[in-house]
């Protein structure tokens, strides 16, 4: 009895020890991808740092608008008005224009306040 005990012990070992590990590894990809994308949007935004200062704080004595008062949906509203040119600016519709309406979404959601 003893011995039939131990080969179903073993048997349960080994077909429950790749699931573990699969499960293990599975989540290993998954914060993986996740922190490929958090840096994926934290790039898009980071190009408006060239002239919006980081994290759009402005830059001092410069003349180009502060972009960190604006909430992610006028953000957003604004990028898509200087890319359909509805809105005018000096570079920001030609910028606007090399972004897909996702990137603009992220780049809104990443750099405007949250409600």
């Amino acid at each position: 009895m003893q011995k039939k005990y131990l080969k179903l012990n073993c048997l349960m070992t080994a077909l429950v020890t790749p699931l573990l590990g699969l499960s293990f590894v599975n989540t290993s990809i998954a914060a993986q991808i996740s922190d490929a994308s958090q840096l994926y949007i934290s790039s898009l935004a980071a190009s408006c740092a060239n002239c919006h200062g980081t994290n759009g704080n402005g830059v001092v004595g410069a003349s180009i608008p502060l972009i960190n008062t604006l909430t992610s949906k006028q953000m957003l509203t604004q990028l898509q008005e200087y890319k359909n040119g509805t809105r005018e600016g000096t570079i920001m519709p030609q910028l606007s224009k090399g972004y897909t309406d996702e990137q603009l979404a992220a780049i809104a959601a990443q750099l405007g306040q949250k409600q």
